[in-house]
Order: structure tokens, then C-alpha cells, then sequence
């Protein structure tokens, strides 16, 4: 089998720095947590485990007392009120939040001081949507064009007219994604601000991954299931058969049916991952 890598792989730099923030702090500090997971990905959480960076539960699995605990703020960011509960919880903050991610929040919370509606794209449990919520809290968040028209008709059925409204996007959405959910608000409210949230390393590894689509016969895309941009990467494929493979084990036997074969992997999957996905791939 002929494996063939898309041009852009490995870390993203919210994610590679978050890890050399959290590495750090081990390096200083005798007990250090990240609030949730770091990494959307089980081989790179186990090396960080292995190194001293433990993960605490959402929320439920804080301890009431965090004196001495140096806590990591992972790449998605959290709400302000919960940064403000943790400092006084006696945690030594370490914010590793992704700078895309925390100028989407800052923007948010920009909007809404001016008055604006605030509509925010993305998946409504994911970690980066949450902490965004908290800088503008009566914003409406939406997944599907749908759930975006509806919004703005309720909105508008509940001011007429709406006054100044805006649209911030989860920074992993595809460009089109965010562009379709733009166009359903505008349809009812035409002078929607639409700010450009979209990572330009999203863009470019989605962008590799439809150029790669163009010169194979299937895809496989290395990276966790829990990660909201590798999931999105099976998206761009075009119609390829695709497949979304945490390890080795995962790969199925049907791909053994295509002569060429392209490989892709989200931001949070770790270079050995992909090698090793990758030898797996070329024995077949």
C-alpha cells in the first residue's frame, strides 16, 4: 500500500504550547493538574501522566482545596468566573490558553460591552464554546444553520428591530461550516457582523487534507475521537472513504482494498502516533 501524508501535520501551536507550559510547571512544581484534558488524545495524556500531569475531572473533580497545585488552564480555555474561583481556591494559575482562543473570548466580551448580540458557532459542549459563553453570557449558541435562523427570528420576534448583533465561530469550524451558519443569520438579520475567528492553522490543515483528497483512494485521519478538530477533518474529505484511527488497532481491514492511501491527523495527535499509524498502514 502506498501511504501519501498531507502537508500539514503534528501540533498545532495552541496545542504545542500548551504542553511545554504544562511540562514546565512539572518541572517547578511538586503537584500539577490540568483542568480536564489537556490533549484530546489517550497516548499523549499517558505521557504526560508519566511526567507528573495529572488531570482533574470537569469541574466535579475539583478539590475544595487547591493550595500549592500548580492548575494548567488547557489550550480551550475557561469561563472567568471559574478562573476567578480557582485563584481564590489557593490554585497557581498557569494559562494555557491557545491566543486564538483567548482573542475570540476577549472579542466576545468586547461585543457585548458594546451592546451587540453576540451569536456564537460551534458545538455547545465543547470546552472552548463553554469559556467563551462565560465573557458574554447572553449569547445565543448554535450548531446547525437551523438552529441559527431560529435564533435570529426569536431574536428579532423579541426586538424589532434586533439592534447591533454579531457572529464569533468556534476557532476548529470549517470555513464553510461557519460561512453556512453566517448566511442563515443574515437571511434574517442582513447587517450581521461576522468576525473571522477561524484558526488559520485549522484552515491549513484542512485545506492540505482536501489537496491530499484530490491524489488517493481513502483517507485515514490519526487522532483522538473526543477531538473536535480531527472529527472535522473526516469532513473534508470529499466522498473519500475515510476513517478516524486512534492507534493501530483501529485501522479496519477493508482499507487494504486501496492501492494509495492519505494521512491526515488533528492538531492535538502527537508525531510518534502518526508514525505509527503510518508503518501500520504501509505492512498492509
Amino acid at each position: 500500500m502506498n501511504v501519501v501524508r498531507a502537508s500539514v501535520m503534528g501540533y498545532c501551536m495552541g496545542v504545542r504550547r500548551a504542553v511545554a507550559l504544562a511540562l514546565k510547571a512539572a518541572a517547578s512544581s511538586p503537584k500539577v493538574c490540568t483542568l480536564g484534558h489537556l490533549i484530546h488524545n489517550p497516548q499523549a495524556l499517558e505521557s504526560l501522566r508519566e511526567q507528573g500531569v495529572y488531570a482533574l475531572e470537569w469541574e466535579g473533580g475539583i478539590p475544595r482545596s487547591l493550595k500549592d497545585t500548580a492548575l494548567v488552564i488547557r489550550a480551550h480555555g475557561i469561563r472567568p468566573d471559574l478562573e476567578r474561583r480557582l485563584a481564590r481556591q489557593g490554585a497557581l494559575l498557569v494559562d494555557a490558553t491557545c491566543p486564538n482562543v483567548k482573542r475570540s473570548q476577549l472579542k466576545a466580551k468586547s461585543l457585548a460591552e458594546r451592546g451587540y448580540q453576540v451569536f456564537l458557532a460551534g458545538e455547545k459542549r465543547h470546552g472552548e464554546i463553554i469559556g467563551i459563553q462565560g465573557y458574554a453570557p447572553a449569547c445565543f449558541t448554535v450548531e446547525t444553520c437551523d438552529e441559527a435562523a431560529a435564533a435570529a427570528r426569536g431574536l428579532c420576534a423579541a426586538a424589532a428591530p434586533p439592534g447591533k448583533s454579531a457572529l464569533i465561530g468556534q476557532t476548529t469550524l470549517s470555513p464553510e461550516a461557519y460561512h453556512a451558519i453566517a448566511e442563515s443569520i443574515r437571511q434574517v438579520i442582513p447587517d450581521l457582523a461576522v468576525i473571522d475567528t477561524i484558526c488559520k492553522a485549522t484552515r491549513e490543515r484542512q485545506a492540505a487534507l482536501r489537496a491530499l483528497c484530490r491524489g488517493v483512494d481513502a483517507v485515514v485521519v490519526a487522532g483522538g475521537r473526543e477531538s473536535a478538530n480531527t472529527r472535522g477533518l473526516l469532513a473534508c474529505a470529499g466522498g473519500k472513504p475515510a476513517w478516524l484511527v486512534e492507534t493501530e488497532a483501529d485501522i479496519p481491514a477493508e482499507i487494504a482494498r486501496f492501492r494509495t492511501v492519505g494521512l491526515s491527523a488533528g492538531a492535538s495527535t502527537p508525531d510518534a502516533v502518526i508514525d505509527e499509524i503510518e508503518r501500520a498502514l504501509q505492512s498492509r
